[in-house]
């Protein structure tokens, strides 16, 4: 029987495949959608089948709840087969490569007679695609350049997808009699943007109870193998996890290697070595005398070392042992210091609530100041607001901001729409009526790296313009971000005042923790946003605030920390009203 993982790749197929035949955006939409929903079930799409009750998974309608049944019982979809005889299947793939849409893989497959990304790479290498309607050389090396992403990104996961299920796992195994302890390692406890397979460790001195309970979790599709003390298994959207268990009086040391990086692992086992001392995932041992010392805590495996301990998203083998071992680690932000979100979307545009709900919902997180930021007028597929309707929402925002009172600031901005040309979406006199602009690349980010850096710059440098958001355009793990120079932007950001967006959604974390930290070095201010289209969405901003970790960032690096009054005199002295 088909798992959640199986029924999602054969809608986000369907999807696919009709995208490529030219089939009305709503279709495809709607299966999308669905996979969505299937991927994050809790339970398994077959109990809902079984209890009747398909049409309560969001994004289900009637038609698709025939064709999950359809799938279950009998693993097959005539819909999907009728369609494979219309556009071959392995076109579906061609979607994944960056700068490639529908309508150029229809045309290029019709043109050439050519289905696999293999036959593509070889008619680009080959000079042949640059002579077909609407192509180009500038086309060809756009398309060679995306099958070479592609093939960077196969195999690794959002840390989205990644860390509520390792907290699901650590929290059923933590239930497990004799656990003392358990945590991630590798690097999802770094906090990197994606990850391979989950490694959790397990602190007990009864590994087989913790071996049983970890391959009787729900929702595992395979047990890859059980042993007495390390077992792994595949889940049914095909995440896989491996297990871990050690006595509590070693845990320490076995969590501080497990969870790396390779090169801070080479580099504290240096330090012990000078120190006449050889470190392994077990314990310390002293050259001379043979003695072992045993860690059950991190922090004392640093202490041996005479280091402060070093927190996990700093663990990259770049300078943190030595300001570690001068007692100088920096008191990196915390999502406790953020006060404001500055960039969200209500359903003005595309998204899921009201701005009545999400203000609810952002009082009921502790936030201060909230911003609405529905996207501009060209971004037609995301229902960009006209400035009319721009003045319907700023007449709302007021009367909302009478209900609430001080409970709450509610701001109105927009996520304008940088447009190829290097234009902004609105003339200047309406940017200057808003509260705080955002401005965002969504669209042509292909386009040569002197010309898109030259568009971004054209926002950085207008004095409308507050914060850049998700700078690069970049999508995890589908969509590197655009080919900027972001030493450029980054210097005229600083000049300008401008802040550069770290956008905490686990499918951007743009700005990565690179460009953060060279960022912070030059002046840039940051701000950490969700970009919630939802009430669920607020909850992102701890993996936005893990990146800034990442990176070195400090509360006052960012303007989400800033209080109430602090912010209002930064958007006044940028010419704001409020």
């Amino acid at each position: 029987m088909m798992n959640n993982k199986q029924l999602a790749d054969t809608f986000t197929l369907i999807a696919d495949l009709l995208e490529i035949r030219g089939e009305i955006i709503f279709k495809t939409i709607a299966y999308r959608k669905a996979a969505e929903s299937l991927i994050g079930l809790s339970r398994d799409a077959s109990e809902y089948s079984k209890e009747g009750t398909l049409l309560e998974i969001p994004g289900v309608g009637k038609a698709i709840a025939e064709k999950i049944d359809e799938l279950l019982s009998t693993g097959k979809l005539e819909f999907l087969e009728k369609l494979k005889k219309e556009v071959h299947p392995d076109l579906a793939t061609w979607m994944k490569v960056p700068s490639l849409g529908p309508k150029k893989i229809a045309m290029i497959s019709k043109e050439l007679k050519i289905t696999s990304l293999a036959d593509l790479e070889k008619a680009a290498k080959a000079g042949k695609l640059r002579n077909l309607p609407g192509m180009g050389a500038k086309s060809e090396t756009a398309i060679l350049e995306g099958l070479a992403s592609l093939r960077r990104r196969t195999g690794r996961i959002s840390v989205g997808k990644a860390l509520p299920l390792a907290n699901e796992i650590i929290t059923a195994l933590k239930k497990v009699k004799g656990v003392v302890d358990a945590q991630p390692a590798g690097s999802l406890r770094r906090m990197r943007s994606t990850v391979g397979d989950l490694d959790i460790l397990v602190a007990s001195r009864d590994s087989s109870a913790v071996m049983e309970a970890f391959v009787k979790l729900p929702r595992i599709s395979r047990v890859l193998g059980k042993g007495d003390i390390k077992s792994s298994v595949e889940f049914s959207d095909g995440i896989r996890a491996q297990v871990w268990v050690h006595l509590p009086e070693k845990f320490g040391t076995a969590l501080q290697y497990a969870t790396g990086s390779k090169d801070h692992n080479v580099q504290l086992r240096q330090l012990a070595l000078d120190k006449g001392l050889s470190l392994s995932d077990h314990s310390f041992l002293n050259v001379k005398t043979k003695k072992e010392i045993f860690c059950a805590t991190e922090e004392e495996v640093y202490k041996t070392l005479g280091l402060q301990w070093i927190p996990p998203e700093l663990r990259e083998g770049r300078d943190e042992i030595a300001l570690a071992k001068a007692n100088k680690l920096p008191k990196l932000i915390e999502v406790k210091d953020i006060k404001s979100d500055l960039h969200m979307h209500s359903t003005y545009s595309d998204g899921a609530l009201s701005m009545l709900d999400m203000t609810k919902a952002a009082i009921k997180r502790g936030l201060k100041v909230i911003v609405f930021s529905d996207h501009s007028v060209s971004l037609g597929v995301a229902n960009g607001l006209s400035i009319e309707r721009h003045k319907q929402q700023a007449a709302e925002i007021k009367k909302l901001q009478k209900q609430f009172g001080d409970e709450i600031t509610i701001l109105h901005s927009s996520e304008v729409e940088i447009k190829a040309d290097g234009s902004l979406d609105y003339p200047d006199d309406f940017l200057a009526s808003l509260d705080l602009v955002v401005a965002s690349l969504h669209s042509s980010l292909r386009q040569p790296r002197e010309k898109i850096t030259e568009r971004l710059l054209n926002a950085v440098n207008n004095p409308h313009v507050d914060i850049i958001g998700h700078p690069t355009g970049r999508e995890i793990p589908d969509r590197e971000g655009a080919d900027l120079d972001m030493e450029v932007i980054f210097k005229a950001a600083a000049k300008s005042g401008v802040a550069m967006e770290m956008s905490a959604s686990p499918y951007r974390l743009d700005l990565d923790d690179h460009h953060a930290r060279r960022a912070k070095e030059l002046g840039v201010l940051l701000s950490i946003n969700t970009d919630a289209h939802s009430e669920e969405d607020y909850d992102m901003l701890p993996y936005g605030v893990a990146i800034a970790r990442r990176a070195g960032i400090l509360k006052d690096d960012v303007i989400n920390t800033w209080s109430t009054k602090k912010l209002l005199d930064w958007l006044k002295n940028r010419g704001r009203t409020k």
